[in-house]
């Protein structure tokens, strides 16, 4: 019992130490430093126009801009893997998941060549006009899948 009252005295008289100087504390000032003003010579250092000064001067130059790719420059760009500016017929005939669900004609997930050849073959012929077995950007432009069109309403 003696030590529980001696260690609620000491803890009273720690807290009203700490509470005494906690006051001491906050009675005195403290003392904010004021800032020196700026020197004078500061507005000298800052360019000033003469009174003949053009109030506008000229505009800033534009940035020049890229041109912008057709929708078919970007589909050649596309195919043309090795950017020689011609398609071959490896190149077109990459991988293209939705062209070979369309080359798929019995639907058995597999293609054989016979299927794939016919399409892709006699679309390629059709675009090479000039027959030497290359794809110019003209003569690609002729492979562009035909666009259904989209109906007038979500019926």
């Amino acid at each position: 019992m003696h030590r529980i009252l001696v260690g609620g005295l000491a803890a009273l008289l720690f807290m009203a130490g700490s509470f005494w100087l906690w006051q001491i504390q906050a009675s005195t000032e403290n003392a904010i430093p004021i800032a020196p003003p700026p020197p004078a010579a500061m507005d000298d250092a800052l360019p000033s126009a003469g009174p003949d000064a053009p109030l506008v001067g000229p505009a800033p130059p534009i940035p020049p801009e890229a041109p912008k790719a057709s929708r078919e420059e970007v589909r050649f760009n596309r195919y043309d893997r090795n950017r020689d500016e011609l398609i071959s017929r490896v190149e077109m005939m990459g991988s293209r998941t939705k062209a070979f669900r369309q080359l798929d004609r019995d639907g058995n997930n597999l293609l054989t060549f016979e299927e794939w050849a016919v399409a892709t073959g006699e679309r390629f012929a059709v675009a090479d006009v000039n027959r030497d077995s290359l794809l110019t950007r003209k003569e690609f432009v002729r492979t562009r899948p035909k666009v259904a069109p989209k109906p007038a309403c979500r019926c």
